[in-house]
Parts: structure tokens; C-alpha cells; sequence
């Protein structure tokens, strides 16, 4: 059976986090599905939760969830995920009305969701059974990410800020060379940065932390910015990789040549002088022994059984 192998974290990491509710709770999701393979992210801002699952694993969860199903992983695989990544997709993902989905915290910290679904006529049930992710990971696919977002964007706020300041100083200039507003509901006060920063936090602190408002939900430009953010540090880490490992290249040609060229000498007892490349050459050469392929003899491949129907 081929096995299709999950991507490491670094692909998964190029993954937006999108904004989902599942049974009344808040949640930023991240997701990968292959062919025969699936990983899946799950964080409320309290704790973080994955889930890692290849084909193996997928076909034994199957069967213990679905007593008469006996088809291969590909044979209902694409049915699931058809199911479930509109609900992993955002408040834009439609999900099937047939389809329920449910969450539950268990006492050992982890965290399931229930899907349940029509396959082929016949109830298909799924359990995604996340356990806490390592700090690591958190550290990897949340943390850093968003530090970097927050000093992007502080830069950003400074240098708008700079921009105001110039902006009034040109206005100034303009008034006191006669120029006036033709409508004066276009006329701003001049931008004061502390007065500024403290009527902003006054005012969108409590907006943030309100009921009404979703802390957790990342809108479409918080998504591209930690797109591009994670992009750039991928990068950055590809020209790193890629300079280390020229260095030991350079390194090897930097070798003088004298040293290679210079013949090995040592004196015998009764006084002559050996070379080693002499004594290699009274030795015998040794035959390397030849590989031949013959694709006659290779075993030729069983021909797969074919199964009809889903289930049994």
C-alpha cells in the first residue's frame, strides 16, 4: 500500500490561519490534505491542538469507526475531505447540509471533532482526535509569525506617522503664503502623535475586548501579511541553507596543491629510498567485480484484485 507522507512544518507553515465556530467555540484552524493524507491545526487562543494521519492510520480509523466499510483509503478519502475542509475554510466555506460536525474537550486535554456523513447511501462517521501541540510548534506556526507582524506593522505605523507630521508642516507653509480651503469641512487638526496614541487606545481597547467582537479572527489583510511574513522568512532560510552549503566547497579548493603532488618517501633499513607509489605498482590491481541488470529476471508484479462497492 503507498503511503503518502505528511509535509513537515515548514509547508504547512506557508497555511493561513482562518477564523472557524465549531459547536459554539471560537477557533483558528490550519490544514493540509494530500491524497491519502491529511494534518490538521486547531488553537482558541488557550491552547493548541494537531493532528498528523496517514493512509495506514486512516484506513484502521475507518474501520473501527465504519463497521461495514471495506474500501480502500482513496475509495472514500476524497469523500472526507469534501466534508470537512468547508468547515476548516472559514466563515466563506459552504458546508454540506447533510453533514454535522461537533467538538469535545476530553479530560486528558485533547480535543475531537465528530464528523457524520452520507457515503454511498450509508451513514460515514470521522473523528479528528487532536492532541496538545508541542511549545515548538506553537512557537513556530503562531508565535514567531505574529511577533514579526507586530514590529511590521509598528514601523508601518511610524513611518505614516512621520508622513503626517510632514504633511502639516507643508500645510503650514501653504497658509502663510495666502492659500486657504475653499470648503472648510476638509480642514483636520495637526497630527500630535502621544494625543493621538492615547485617544486610540481609549477608544479601540474596549472595542477589542468587547463580547461582540471576534479577538480571534484573522480579516483578509491580516492573512496576507502573515502570508508574506512567513514567505520572506522562508526565503531568508533557503539562502542561508544554500550559502552553508557552498562553504565546504570553497573550502576543499582553498587546499594547496603541493601537498597532493609531493610523492610519499620513507627510508628502509639498509639505507635505499622507497617511493609509495612504487610499491603501489608492484601490487596487483584488483578487478572491481561488474553489476549487470538483466530486466528479464526481475519478478514481475501481481496483477490487484478489484473490489466493487464501498462497504460489505
Amino acid at each position: 500500500m503507498e503511503v503518502m507522507e505528511v509535509p513537515a512544518d515548514d509547508v504547512l507553515l506557508q497555511r493561513p490561519w482562518l477564523p472557524v465556530s465549531i459547536s459554539g467555540c471560537q477557533l483558528l484552524t490550519k490544514s493540509w490534505f494530500g491524497e491519502t493524507a491529511y494534518r490538521v491545526l486547531l488553537t482558541d487562543m488557550q491552547g493548541m491542538w494537531e493532528e498528523r494521519m496517514e493512509t495506514v492510520d486512516i484506513q484502521s480509523r475507518a474501520q473501527e469507526l465504519n463497521r461495514r466499510l471495506r474500501a480502500p483509503v482513496k475509495a472514500f478519502f476524497s469523500h472526507l475531505c469534501e466534508v470537512v475542509q468547508p468547515y476548516l475554510s472559514g466563515p466563506a466555506g459552504r458546508a454540506d447540509r447533510e453533514a454535522q460536525i461537533s467538538l469535545d474537550r476530553r479530560d486528558d486535554g485533547s480535543v475531537s471533532l465528530r464528523l457524520k456523513s452520507e457515503l454511498a447511501g450509508l451513514p460515514f462517521y470521522w473523528e479528528f482526535q487532536c492532541t496538545p501541540a508541542p511549545v515548538a510548534l506553537v512557537c513556530v506556526q503562531l508565535v514567531r509569525p505574529l511577533l514579526v507582524m507586530s514590529r511590521l506593522l509598528q514601523r508601518q505605523v511610524d513611518q505614516l506617522g512621520g508622513l503626517l507630521v510632514r504633511k502639516d508642516a507643508e500645510i503650514q507653509d501653504y497658509r502663510e503664503n495666502g492659500a486657504t480651503l475653499s470648503r472648510e469641512r476638509l480642514q483636520t487638526d495637526a497630527f500630535v502623535e502621544p494625543t493621538y496614541r492615547e485617544d486610540f487606545m481609549a477608544k479601540t481597547l474596549p472595542l477589542l475586548s468587547s463580547e461582540h467582537q471576534d479577538a480571534l479572527g484573522f480579516d483578509d489583510d491580516l492573512q496576507q501579511l502573515y502570508a508574506t511574513v512567513v514567505a520572506h522568512g522562508n526565503a531568508g532560510k533557503r539562502k542561508r541553507s544554500e550559502v552553508e552549503e557552498d562553504e565546504p566547497t570553497a573550502a576543499v579548493v582553498k587546499e594547496p596543491p603541493a601537498v597532493a603532488s609531493t610523492p610519499d618517501r620513507k627510508q628502509s633499513h639498509n639505507g635505499r629510498v622507497e617511493t609509495a607509489g612504487a610499491k603501489m605498482a608492484d601490487r596487483p590491481a584488483v578487478q572491481q567485480p561488474s553489476v549487470t541488470s538483466d530486466p528479464a529476471e526481475r519478478p514481475t508484479s501481481k496483477p490487484k484484485k478489484k473490489k466493487v462497492g464501498l462497504f460489505r
